[in-house]
């Protein structure tokens, strides 16, 4: 049995798999990782390896590795383009909000942006790009420096995963907490078409990846198994 952890922005995830053959154990995850590539292009690649997950919220089948997209730079970039050419012209953004260790693409959707003149309401016409912080309270804050950077400002939120929707409701009550006005959601893999109303835009979804499922913590067929 391959047991270990790690830690994505505040939210811990841990995996088990089963190794048949012990003396292969050190290049279990190295082999078992999946490629998929997205319908915008095939230079937004996913990496996932199949297993069973847990995250705070939910169990799933996959792990999906966000790694290579979120800081290689021509991925980052690729993502960035593929998400700025699927809003409305009109659509107005002012801020980009990231979180999930997302800012590199964010700096590449602000360019593109800004570059598509797209409508903004800040003065100096570019497009701020934030992250949140959490305090020891686990709640999501921004820090008075930032403020003026959502409050009033139209709102574009970016996320790497979406599986339940939770994380997605927290920044969403946050940003409307701190007076930011959300025009739109991103998110590069996501498990959820939509949410408060809004059309949830994702390079990947669970049809992309084939059996993809997730489970609510105390009803996990993976746990009773």
């Amino acid at each position: 049995m391959f047991l270990t952890g790690l830690w994505l922005q505040n939210r811990k995830v841990c995996w088990r798999m089963e190794e048949k053959d012990s003396s292969r154990e050190g290049e279990g995850m190295e082999n078992k990782v999946m490629k998929f590539y997205s319908k915008a292009g095939n230079n937004i690649i996913l990496r996932a390896i199949p297993g069973h997950f847990a995250t705070s919220h939910s169990h799933i089948n996959y792990y999906v590795d966000m790694t290579g997209l979120k800081t290689r730079r021509s991925e980052a970039a690729a993502v960035g383009k593929a998400f700025v050419q699927r809003l409305p012209i009109e659509t107005v953004v002012d801020t980009i909000v990231c979180l999930d260790g997302c800012e590199v693409i964010g700096a590449y959707m602000a360019e593109e942006l800004e570059m598509g003149n797209f409508p903004s309401m800040n003065m100096h016409n570019t497009v701020y790009v934030v992250t949140p912080e959490f305090n020891m309270n686990n709640q999501m804050i921004f820090r008075d420096n930032l403020v003026g950077e959502i409050q009033g400002k139209n709102v574009l939120l970016l996320l790497a995963t979406t599986t339940t929707g939770m994380t997605m409701r927290r920044s969403l009550e946050c940003i409307e907490y701190y007076g930011g006005k959300v025009q739109g959601i991103c998110s590069v893999f996501s498990a959820v078409k939509s949410i408060n109303g809004l059309r949830v835009e994702a390079m990947f979804d669970t049809s992309d990846i084939p059996g993809y499922q997730a489970y609510e913590v105390h009803n996990c067929p993976m746990c009773k198994a």
